[in-house]
Order: structure tokens, then sequence, then C-alpha cells
């Protein structure tokens, strides 16, 4: 017999674009997944599996009324998700499917009312972080972002170009900038995707993007 396509899915263990749920018992939990999917690649959810990969199966049909009460509730800007449901041995799986965004940042909203940006990193939802969520908002202003080549600026380029990665504590040292400074220059590099993230499980850093590097060959 063949696997089953959930099968196949949860042999791959949970990673950046796969989670794993037992079940949905607060929509505002779910809402960070929700966001991190949208913010970074998209990704599925399987519901009613548990971390060890074992299918338990959903308890209730509550589950698809708690993944669109986050959605409708806990995120803005609203995240499309598609629904399907499995049944495997008996018992039913919930796989919600969430696209990555092109509205970015996706915010999710925590106990205390605030909103929060989330990403997806390896089988983690993280905070995205002020630099980042900054450069997301650059980006959909409608004037644009315009770059000044300046002494900074060819700085932080040369620098990537023998090094590969740099953090924005080395930047604003070696510029002689103010925290604040070097992260606006940084933030203009994101929104005109000349530089690019790097998350590791102690800080970001950020390098020359793939479409950049491509530009300049």
């Amino acid at each position: 017999m063949k696997p089953h396509y959930i099968h196949k899915l949860i042999a791959q263990g949970e990673h950046q674009q796969l989670d794993f749920k037992f079940e949905i018992a607060d929509s505002r939990k779910i809402a960070r997944t929700f966001s991190a999917f949208a913010n970074t690649s998209g990704g599925k959810l399987l519901i009613g599996v548990n971390d060890d990969g074992t299918i338990a199966g959903i308890r209730t049909e509550e589950e698809e009324f708690m993944a669109e009460t986050a959605v409708n509730l806990y995120c803005k800007p609203l995240i499309e998700f598609k629904n399907k449901e499995w049944v495997v041995g008996g018992k039913k799986v919930l796989e919600i499917i969430i696209k990555s965004g092109n509205n970015k940042p996706y915010y999710a909203q925590d106990i205390t009312g605030k909103w929060m940006a989330y990403i997806r990193i390896d089988d983690r939802n993280i905070l995205a972080g002020n630099v980042i969520v900054r450069a997301w908002e650059r980006k959909k202003l409608p004037e644009g972002t315009y770059l000044n080549y300046g002494i900074n600026e060819k700085i932080i380029l040369q620098y990537l170009e023998k090094n590969g990665f740099i953090t924005i504590a080395r930047f604003s040292r070696m510029a002689c900038l103010q925290t604040r400074s070097a992260e606006n220059i940084i933030v203009n590099l994101l929104a005109l995707e000349i530089l690019e993230p790097v998350f590791d499980e102690n800080q970001v850093s950020f390098r020359l993007s793939e479409k950049f590097s491509e530009n300049e060959k």
C-alpha cells in the first residue's frame, strides 16, 4: 500500500514550511503561525498530529472555526488560507495551507493587544524584528525608496562583497554611525532588495541578495 499523502508530509518532520499541532486550543497562538508563514515562504499546518508525528486526529469540528477566528480577529492584514480534511487510519487530519503573502508585514495580536510580526525559521516562529518590519513597510510606500550611494553605503557593500555577512552592530562600528543611522541604511537596502536577512539562533545578520548579486554579474 502506498503511503498516504499525510504520512509523506509527516515523514518530513516539522520544518520551515510544515508545522504539527495536536489541536487549535487558542486562536491567538495559532495566529502567530499564520503570521510567520505569510511573512516567510508559506507553509502547511497539520492539525490533529502530535509533535512526534503520530496521528491523533481532530477531536471536534471546531478546528476550522478556530483557524478562521485566528485570521479574522487576530491577524492583519487578511491572510489567505485553504483547508483540506483528510481521513487517515480512521482519524481526521485538518491540513491548513498558507501562502507567502504579497502584503508584508502580516501581524498577529498578542494577549496584551499588541500587534507583532513573526517569521518562520526552521520549525520556530520568531519575532521579525524592527529593522525587517520597517523594510517591509518601506517597500509599500507609494513614493518608493531612493538610495543615496554615499560613503556608508559603499562601506557596507564592499565589506559584504569580501566577507559575506554583517550585523548592524558591526556596520555601526565600522562606519562610526549611531545604531539608528546604521539601521536606516540597512532598512533602505533591504527595501530595495539589495540586502537580505539571514537568521540564526542568536542574531540576525545581512548579506547581498541573490537578485542583486545576479544583476552585478
